[in-house]
This record gives C-alpha cells, structure tokens and sequence, in this order.
C-alpha cells in the first residue's frame, strides 16, 4: 500500500480523502533535515506553505511520485528538481477563486457606504449618519484589469449590481466579453478615462509593476475609486497616495501591498476613511482553505491510482508515450513562444504553428501545449502544461497547426493581433543546442538566452558602440551580440543581445533615443 507524508495543518477531510488509497501520517513541520531522514520511505508528500521542499528533500525521496501544495502557490517547492526525477506536483489554482471575487465586491462596497468608519464611530458611542453619507454602484463603470475566473466572477456580479463593466485583458477574447454584458476595449490608452470604479485582477509581471502610477492615475475619471485584491507592486503606493490626497482618487481598498513585511511604513495607512486596508485576506474563508486542500488531496489519490493530475504544473503531466518523441524540442518551442508573445501588441487573432523535418512526421501536441505555456506566461504567472490549453480556450486562442517538407528541423511560431504580425522560428542545430533562426523579416542565429534585448536600427556606422555603451553605463554586462539583416530592407539591421540581468526601461528609453534605433525591446525568459 502505498504510502503518504502529510504535514503543515491541512483540513482533515483531506487526510480522510487520501486514507482511501493510502497509509497516512499526518505529522508536524519539520526541518529539512528531519525530512530527509523519513522522506524515503513515503509516495506522496502534501503541504502547505511552511514546509519547504529542498532539492535536498527531493533527492531524499527515492519513492516519490507526486508533492501537493495545498495553495495557489508553489514558491516553496523546488518543482525544478521535481521534474527532473520524474515527480509531479500539483496545486489548487482554482479554490480562492470565489473567495477572492466576493473580498473585492466587499471591498467596494464597505468603500462606497464608509462602513468601516462608520462602525468604529458608532462603537464610540457617536451618532454622525451625515458624515459618512457615501455612494452607489448602480449605474457606475467598472474597469476590470484582467479577466481570468476571478475577474470575470467580480465583472458578473458587477453586472448584476447594475453596474457597467469595461475590461482590458490582451489575453480576453472580445467576443467573450460581450456575450456576458461587459465592453471589451483592445488598447490600453483607451481604457483609462472609462470607468468611476477600477479593479485589478492581473499577476504581477514587468509588465504589470507599477502600472498604475502618477501618469496612469491622471489618465482616469477625477474622484475614481480603485480595489486591488490582486498582488501587491501593480500599484505604487506612494503615487495612489499622492492621488487620493489631491482628491484626484477619491478612495482606495487594498488587501496587498509592495512590502507585506512592513505594512506600516506603506504611505496608505495614513489616508484615513478614504482608504479601506485588509492584511491579505483574499483567500482566507473557511471555504477557500477547505477547497484547496480537498482539490489537492483527490490530485495525490488521483496519481496514486493511476490517473492523471488535474493541476500539474510541470512537465510529467504529459502523457509520457508523446512527451518521449518530442521533448527535446520542448524547451526550444516555450522559448520561441516567449519571445514572440513579448514581441507583438495588441489582442491575439491567431495563433500559427509551422514544424518541418523529422518533427513533421510525429505528434506534436506537446510542443502545441509547450507554445501555449509560453505565450501565456510572458504576461501571466502560475501557467503550466495542465492549464495552459484551458486558459487559452478560455481567451479564444487557438492553436493552428501545419507541417512541411522542409529538411530542418524547425518550429515557427506565427502570432497574429489587431496590430502586427509576428514570426518567430528557431530549430535545434544539435543536441540540447538551440538556436533562434528568424525574426520577422530577420534571419539570424540566436542562442535563447533569460535576459535578451531586441534592438531595431538603421544599418549605419556606430550603431553598435552607442548601444553598447548605454548599456555599459546602465552596468549590466554584455554575454552576447548579434546582428542580423532585414531579407526585405538591406538599409535595416537589428541587434540581439543577451546581457547578464533584467534591462530597466529607464535603459530602454535611452537607446530608443540613439539616432537611427526604433523602438528597443527587452525579452525575459
């Protein structure tokens, strides 16, 4: 029988659910040495957020087939090490999502009726109703950033308020949006100055830090309420502060913050009734908690039993049978997506999919479901194998497939938007050697690399000095560089560096403003 190591305080219906398949112990946290000594002899292990699962741990667990994180998260586990012994592990991506959805329409309406303010003056013994006369929703705009479950749930519920719903979501398919009553606007600059309510329901990515700032927030309706449920680092703290005190925000709730650790020094606690703050509390509900212990807990009976896991989010979820043939291609096609994702704008239209050489004679739905994963992930986190194919259905992304006859074994990856095309190709030139073949209309022979800057420019002398040397300035280190030249236009050149760390967009603007570059871009991997 097989056996199962619980510890961290995990709801006990999800021990009773796994005593089903399994001996269970369900024992304290513990150190990793302590881990280590047991580890060995147990199948699965489930936790929560203190235990952390080493490498160490890991290479101590001889039987494992699969860690359960009971949680949305995973930071805690080294799911690298996981995957390269073959063990899956699984989370709960979906058991917050109501509790989560129901924290922000709370928070907007205790902001908009001044209830906690006016609780604490009547525990005072005080009798002030035309102090905290407040507003209504009915009839208000609502802007959503972000469409997933959980923003969709407060963007239904909205509606049902009697609330107007706009959403900016790149990934959210128009035609979505409209069925369930919102107003879906495609470019962000569009969206600002439309709605007297916003709510944010993105991941942070370098994308989404810091974007609403003292720019973004002058953009929006004069007296505009904002909720942020999301994750702390969308807003800057120190801007929404500065805007509610100029009357420009006229009130704000927040449950997440830039240094949870030292809440107190963020400028918001000093706002007074025009800001609402709650330590973190999306997803504490009795519910929630139980959700994801019990999602996670049928996950491990699952695997144990021969099934598939529903959240796996690493690559054993694959059927191993069609994973075998293609996974050295797999890397190779997560990169291509990635950087293509992170090179086009606007909503996606279409999403192309080329293979040639030996790849054109197999089953390539794993590099499909690998293409996926990166796309979504240049502007998403918690994207997995598992989830990648639903989220992209979600978001009326499809995968269009075709094969050639070329004798290369290659992948390109055709993103089509509103605004551009973009194309990018790349094949494996040996063994575990990949190479980045095409961009647009350049060819080239790039190795993908983390840190990546993709520089456009005028085929001229001291291009690449200039470039350099802000670069250099900026002190961040140059590993690579290449240049490649437009097949359309002999007068066009673009650079493609690999450097040592994240490129700042105070970087950016300077090299843009080198004579004869357009428009740098900066590719995390």
């Amino acid at each position: 029988m097989a056996k199962v190591l619980i510890t961290d305080k995990i709801n006990d219906l999800a021990v009773k659910i796994v005593a089903r398949v399994a001996e269970v112990d369900n024992l304290p946290t513990m150190d990793e040495d302590k881990l280590c000594e047991i580890i060995g002899e147990y199948d699965a292990l489930l936790v929560r957020s203190q235990t952390k699962v080493t490498a160490k741990i890991i290479e101590a667990g001889k039987n494992l087939k699969i860690i359960g994180r009971a949680g949305v998260g995973v930071d805690n586990i080294d799911v690298n090490t996981a995957t390269q012994k073959g063990i899956i592990v699984v989370n709960s991506p979906d058991g917050n999502t109501h509790a989560a959805a129901e924290h922000t329409i709370a928070l907007m309406m205790a902001m908009s009726r001044n209830i906690p303010v006016a609780d604490a003056s009547v525990k005072q013994g005080l009798w002030e109703r035309s102090k905290f006369t407040g507003v209504e929703v009915f009839n208000k705009t609502l802007g959503v950033i972000g469409l997933g479950k959980i923003g969709a749930h407060v963007a239904n519920v909205a509606l049902a308020l009697g609330m107007k719903v706009v959403v900016f979501d790149p990934y959210a398919n128009k035609e979505i949006v409209e069925k369930m009553g919102a107003t879906y606007v495609e470019h962000l600059d569009d969206f600002w100055g439309l709605f007297d309510y916003l709510t944010i329901h993105t991941p942070k990515t370098k994308e989404t830090a810091g974007l609403i700032n003292t720019n973004t927030l002058n953009r929006m309706k004069k007296g505009v309420r904002i909720i942020n449920c999301a994750r702390g680092g969308i807003i800057v703290e120190a801007d929404l502060a500065k805007a509610v005190e100029s009357g420009q925000v006229a009130q704000c709730a927040i449950d997440v913050y830039e240094d949870e650790k030292n809440v107190g020094q963020s400028p918001l606690i000093n706002l007074g009734k025009a800001a609402i703050l709650t330590p973190h509390l999306g997803a504490s509900t009795d519910e929630a908690q139980i959700n994801v212990a019990l999602d996670v807990a049928n996950q491990v009976v699952d695997v144990l039993s021969g099934r598939n896991a529903t959240s796996a989010i690493n690559i054993p979820a694959l059927k191993p049978q069609k994973l075998e043939a293609v996974k050295e291609y797999m890397g190779l096609a997560e990169n291509i997506a990635q950087i293509a994702s992170q090179l086009s704008t606007g909503a996606i239209k279409e999403l192309a999919v080329s293979v040639s050489g030996e790849l054109s004679n197999l089953d390539v739905s794993p590099l499909e479901i690998a293409i996926l994963k990166g796309i979504l992930s240049a502007n998403m986190v918690d994207v997995n194998y598992v989830n990648a194919p639903i989220i992209a259905k979600s978001r009326g992304i499809e995968v269009k497939t075709s094969k050639t006859n070329d004798k290369d074994n290659a992948i390109s990856v055709t993103i089509k938007t509103s605004e551009n095309d973009t194309v990018v190709k790349g094949a494996l030139i040996a063994k575990g050697i990949k190479r980045i073949t095409q961009i647009n209309d350049y060819i080239a022979s790039i190795e993908p690399k983390k840190y990546m800057l993709f520089v456009p420019h005028i085929n001229k002398p001291n291009m690449i000095a200039q470039v350099a040397s802000v670069i250099g300035a900026s002190n961040i280190n140059i590993s690579d560089m290449r240049v490649a030249q437009n097949l359309c236009d002999e007068q066009k050149n673009v650079m493609v560096i690999n450097v040592d760390s994240v490129v700042e967009e105070a970087t950016l603007d300077k090299i843009a403003k080198i004579d004869g570059v357009e428009k740098a871009k900066y590719i995390g991997l």
